[in-house]
């Protein structure tokens, strides 16, 4: 059984696959109908929620399913029961099911106990329905519509799931990704070391450095992400501090290629992380971004529907 838990679950070919489906769906949105009947899909929301429920709700009904909400606090996965429990119930009411949630750990669980397709719909290491959105938004708006080979800078928290995406997926493209980021906030050797093992085989790179500048200079896409993810409020004034220097301003996007990408998963801070004139310029394909979470999590439902069903790539 296939899922998609974090973003290298998916091969560089699969990862292809996937970014043509969801270019196909968005072109004729209504054309494929792998969940009609309606089947269902679980979407469960343990974190707040804007984008990831809107997208995957309108898409599944696109799909011709039934998006089928599981509030989280009610059912009470893994204190009222257990993850195994609550999956093995699920497995058998619906076709998939998508979890946005805290813990990696519990989310593997879930995909070894439910006997269907699972997906991250967020955990705090990874986020990879937002990276095919991303990967879909840079190949609609690059000149050449390719990925391999284009430099990428994150600039900000390093160590939060976006910036763990980056490396894994980006990787995964063929693209060059840097990180830059403060001590404290900079990714972990293991995710640094698994990016780089699957870029010695598609020819991109992942790697950190410290100075936002020497990351941005030369970059075709220029992602930033709260300093502030969905559990770290309290420290937000350390944060704000910390990170200061590492904002997504006009200053710094000067440094990167003249017809540079600005990306920035939402919700912003404007003026903190990135400043406002970044975000409304005309760099910017945020909202496009945003809208292709839909058509990005619709392929990966319609490929995990395909694997399940044995019928491979068509």
């Amino acid at each position: 059984m296939r899922h998609l838990l974090r973003d290298d679950d998916l091969s560089p070919a699969e990862q292809a696959r996937v970014l043509d489906l969801a270019a196909e769906l968005k072109a004729a949105p209504y054309d494929a109908k792998p969940l009609a009947g309606p089947r269902s899909v679980a979407m469960i929301f343990d974190k707040p929620t804007l984008r990831t429920q809107t997208s995957f709700g309108a898409g599944i009904a696109e799909l011709g399913g039934n998006p089928m909400l599981v509030e989280g606090r009610l059912a009470g996965i893994g204190v009222r029961e257990s993850v195994e429990d609550v999956a093995r119930v699920l497995g058998r009411q619906v076709a998939v099911v998508v979890w946005r949630t805290f813990f990696q750990a519990d989310l593997d669980t879930m995909a070894a106990w439910a006997g269907v397709p699972v997906v991250n719909a967020l955990t705090d290491d990874f986020h990879p329905c937002q990276l095919i959105a991303d990967l879909l938004t840079i190949r609609e708006h690059a000149a050449d519509h390719a990925l391999a080979g284009k430099r990428v800078a994150f600039v900000g928290d390093g160590a939060c799931n976006m910036a763990n995406s980056w490396l894994l997926a980006g990787a995964t493209a063929g693209m060059h990704v840097v990180v830059s980021a403060p001590d404290g906030y900079r990714p972990t050797d293991e995710v640094l070391a698994r990016g780089a093992e699957i870029a010695s085989v598609t020819g991109g790179s992942a790697t950190c450095v410290a100075d936002p500048v020497e990351a941005v200079t030369g970059a075709d896409v220029v992602v930033t992400d709260t300093w502030v993810s969905m559990g770290k409020e309290l420290e937000e004034r350390a944060r704000a501090r910390a990170l200061a220097p590492w904002s997504l301003t006009a200053e710094l996007l000067t440094h990167a290629a003249e017809d540079a990408l600005v990306l920035h998963c939402l919700p912003a801070h404007r003026g903190q992380e990135i400043d406002d004139d970044v975000l409304e310029g005309p760099r910017s394909v945020v909202w496009d971004e945003a809208e292709n979470r839909r058509h990005a999590q619709k392929a990966v439902l319609v490929w995990l529907l395909e694997q399940a069903a044995g019928a491979g790539t068509p």
